[in-house]
């Protein structure tokens, strides 16, 4: 099977303690390694765990049990469930924002404003669960709170996952390119050829004046050391 009982260990604690099942059946059935099953009934794992019974909740039947105690090698099957639960329709509208983390939504609006302009209000809304009144208020620096706001990655604040802000900011690049932030790379400064430094105001190469320049450097420097020699 490929599919695990729901609450394995609490299921493998069960079977341990209700049946004669062997340790390889009852790991087999709770996608555990055996070695994990056979620690349960040692007693030197899942401590406090309450056995959870699979045939009360319809995953295991009775028969099913017998069959694996008469035969050692004998694979539980695990029951279909019979109640269909429909489809999980894809959520509309805000995310549902925990009371704990909303006052840490105009940080993430602000994060999310200044790092992905790219977005749209309703993709800042699905992701934080926010409103186009604050998002606006948050953007115009009108928001009450606007002189204490910091800006802070909302993956970071578990307002949302990475993968829908992911998500986003690519469906958000790919349908507007050219709001997407590019970072130039700063130019990279060289010195000025030589022809351009030695070229007087005509333009014209002025070679003897570099000559004189040179002859300058020069004796400053010998002067330098003779004045280095005289102090010794």
């Amino acid at each position: 099977m490929s599919n695990a009982p729901l609450m394995p260990k609490a299921t493998a604690v069960w079977l341990v303690e209700n049946t004669s099942l062997s340790f390889a059946q009852i790991a087999d059935f709770c996608k555990l390694h055996e070695l994990e099953v056979k620690a349960v009934a040692d007693g030197d794992a899942a401590q406090g765990i309450r056995g959870h019974d699979p045939i009360t909740n319809g995953q295991l039947t009775r028969e099913e049990i017998e069959k694996g105690q008469k035969n050692p090698a004998y694979h539980l099957q695990l029951s279909v469930s019979k109640v269909r639960l429909p489809p999980i329709k894809p959520r509309k509208g805000p995310r549902y924002t925990p009371v704990s983390r909303r006052q840490d939504r105009p940080n993430a609006i602000l994060w999310l404003v200044r790092n992905h302009p790219e977005l749209k209000d309703a993709q800042v809304m699905r992701l934080v669960g926010t409103t186009k009144t604050t998002i606006a208020a948050i953007r115009d620096r009108t928001h009450w709170n606007a002189q204490n706001l910091t800006p802070m990655d909302p993956v970071t604040l578990g307002l949302c996952s990475q993968i829908d802000l992911d998500f986003e900011v690519a469906k958000a690049a790919k349908a507007n390119p050219d709001a997407v932030i590019r970072r130039e790379e700063p130019e990279e400064q060289t010195l000025l050829p030589a022809e351009e430094t030695t070229r007087d105001a005509d333009g014209e190469l002025d070679v003897e004046s570099v000559f004189a320049k040179l002859k300058e450097l020069k004796r400053g420097e010998t002067d330098d050391d003779e004045d280095d020699y005289r102090r010794r």
